[in-house]
């Protein structure tokens, strides 16, 4: 039997193809997945990789082995994924490895109306389950239908974010060769929107670049697209399209921090008083502006299934990622980076005024983006860096999730990896000579024999 104990992590599975994750991995973790969730059925969605269809297909030949249904949705995004679980009230799987090399595939699991499966919640017992060989058949097979639900996908999103009545704006949108080349379109039919599309053709060998929208290398293109057709913005996809990345009308990078900011203030404008989730690595700026505008901020641990819980335990009206995942009670708590772009597209056509200057008021603080240090002991590390801050006045610590530390000027989060010897740095200060103080000594200390300044 094969172990998958390493391609199990925090919140979905992800391995190499075939060496981790194959065909016959995949139906056993079709049936442990279908005898975890029972019936009636389970609907299953894929990206672009070569793999990703086999795969899918013999994921649900486990499914139907435990007498469950599989509904295939086709080609998907994550976030149409979510869709066709929350819409059809159906647990869900969607082969992705996301932002991942071409020689990895995966699967985001969620269970019916798109509640999210990780460790604690299901991910531990597949584990299991598959590596014990999986439920044994049941007498009576499933049956494998088909339903395309991107019209509907579509008209959904729409339903949420109004834009008929914007002024015309000029997009350019990088797809990475991902998922974004299929839904953008039919996102965009027939919305006030002229579109300069760059690697819309699905090809899951990523031929162009990563589709990583976090590294900035791969929005180079991007950046110049938007400078050389004179576009009002630019959106970047990754690879399951379930994360967007912005640039302005400069080229410049927006921060993620930002766009929390803005959907909050849309979101708080229809709702007033409610809560909007951030995660302890998003900017200062987005609890400032929730306060500011009447809302109440709760903060989060890093990752989906810590927010998705924690805007059900809330009530929340919607959440953000410095990472580019945003989340919305309006789509079952599940993230959609398409729906967080079409609030910005919302928001920037109903006023003349450029997007640098619309976000203007979103940009308060010098951060340092996500440093990362390869070290030995990640505990260690985080250990030494703690003891040099302990004793420091004005210094508040907590350990939510990793080590962060708070001063009147400045905080730095330090969190190790859960799956490498890695530790990632975000720092945020009033200035940018004070984030780069705070910034280079924590690296010191992490990396040798470094002392607070």
């Amino acid at each position: 039997m094969p172990d998958v104990s390493a391609i199990v992590k925090a919140y979905d599975v992800r391995g190499v193809v075939p060496d981790e994750l194959d065909v016959d991995v995949a139906r056993l973790f079709g049936a442990a997945f279908a005898d975890l969730v029972g019936g009636p059925a389970v609907v299953i969605a894929w990206d672009m990789r070569p793999s990703s269809p086999d795969l899918a297909h013999a994921f649900a030949e486990g499914v139907t082995s435990q007498g469950v249904d599989a509904v295939l949705a086709g080609l998907g995004s994550t976030d149409l994924l979510y869709f066709a679980s929350g819409s059809l009230d159906l647990p869900g799987a969607m082969f992705t490895a996301s932002h991942n090399p071409a020689r990895y595939n995966g699967i985001k699991l969620c269970r019916a109306g798109a509640a999210p499966v990780g460790q604690d919640t299901g991910l531990a017992q597949l584990r299991d389950s598959v590596n014990a060989g999986g439920p044994p058949p049941k007498a009576t097979k499933g049956t494998i239908t088909e339903r395309n639900v991107l019209a509907e996908y579509a008209a959904y999103l729409h339903s949420l974010v109004d834009l008929s009545g914007i002024r015309r704006l000029k997009v350019a949108v990088d797809a990475g060769n991902g998922m974004g080349g299929y839904t953008v379109p039919a996102v965009f039919e027939g919305l006030p929107l002229d579109v300069t599309p760059l690697y819309f053709e699905l090809d899951g060998t990523f031929p162009n670049h990563e589709a990583n929208p976090i590294d900035p290398a791969n929005l180079v293109d991007l950046q110049k697209a938007v400078l050389d057709t004179g576009a009002d913005l630019g959106l970047a996809f990754d690879g399951d399209a379930d994360r967007c990345f912005v640039v302005d009308e400069r080229g410049a990078v927006v921060s993620p921090s930002a766009i929390t900011a803005l959907v909050a203030v849309r979101e708080l404008r229809r709702e007033p008083g409610a809560t909007v989730i951030h995660n302890l690595i998003c900017s200062r700026t987005v609890p400032e502006v929730v306060r500011e505008h009447g809302g109440t901020p709760v903060r989060t641990r890093v990752g989906h299934s810590f927010i998705k819980a924690e805007m059900a335990r809330t009530n929340a009206i919607f959440g953000g990622e410095h990472s580019g995942h945003f989340y919305f009670r309006d789509f079952w708590r599940a993230d959609s980076g398409m729906l967080a772009a079409l609030h910005v597209l919302a928001e920037l056509g109903q006023q003349d005024a450029p997007l640098s200057a619309l976000l203007k008021p979103f940009d308060r603080y010098a951060a340092s983006g996500e440093i990362n240090s390869t070290v030995a002991d990640p505990l260690a590390a985080m250990a030494r860096v703690e003891a040099a801050y302990l004793a420091r006045d004005g210094v508040e610590i907590d350990h939510l999730d990793g080590l962060t530390v708070n001063a009147a000027d400045w905080w730095f989060n330090l969190r190790p990896s859960n799956t490498e010897p890695l530790l990632r740095l975000n720092a945020e200060a009033v200035d940018e000579p004070t984030m780069v103080r705070v910034r280079d000594d924590v690296l010191a200390l992490v990396r040798g024999n470094g002392r607070v300044s």
